[in-house]
């Protein structure tokens, strides 16, 4: 954990889950029940047709009223440009941490950029990420490297948020809440 990054920041929700587990309307669904207005952090990139329909699947079941800001690397500085009274949601973690491992990126340095963009923050953030520490180990160096540092990343999330979800079967399980 940074300096700057306090335990159970009251302004952070963290939503764990594996993929197709709802994680992600899991995390739409909270933060619609929020005032508005509502910025969506999108990671992902469409280098595919299958990955542009799933894009295509997020946007159109998301309801009018979200400003989308896409940010498939620079992260920490999305979030920063969030208007300051905005919900943020950024969906998802493991696209942003796999996308910068495919460019010169010090990851660690990324992570505490994004843990201080996050501190700095004065209204809520939701952040979707995959638990993917619960599956075989991956034949590949880069898919173990992957694999250790979204669970660090994982880690170092759930440590400063004040609510943790694992969302299993579209059901949100309370890992975490302050009290």
């Amino acid at each position: 954990m940074t300096a700057l990054a306090k335990p159970e920041d009251e302004r952070i929700t963290f939503v764990l889950g594996g993929a197709r587990s709802g994680k992600s309307h899991f995390a739409e669904s909270f933060v619609a029940s929020l005032p508005r207005p509502w910025v969506y952090v999108a990671t992902a990139e469409a280098h595919d047709d299958e990955m542009a329909a799933r894009i295509a699947e997020h946007q159109a079941r998301r309801e009018a009223g979200w400003q989308t800001i896409e940010a498939p690397h620079e992260l920490a500085e999305a979030i920063r440009a969030a208007p300051k009274g905005a919900i943020v949601l950024v969906d998802c973690l493991t696209l942003w941490l796999s996308n910068i491992m495919h460019v010169p990126f010090d990851i660690d340095r990324a992570m505490g950029q994004l843990e201080q963009a996050l501190h700095m923050r004065e209204n809520a953030t939701v952040l979707v990420s995959n638990e993917v520490g619960l599956g075989l180990v991956p034949e590949t160096p880069l898919g173990r490297a992957f694999r250790d540092a979204q669970g660090h990343l994982n880690q170092r999330i759930a440590a400063i948020a004040s609510r943790v979800f694992l969302v299993v079967a579209g059901q949100p399980l309370v890992v975490k809440r302050s009290t």
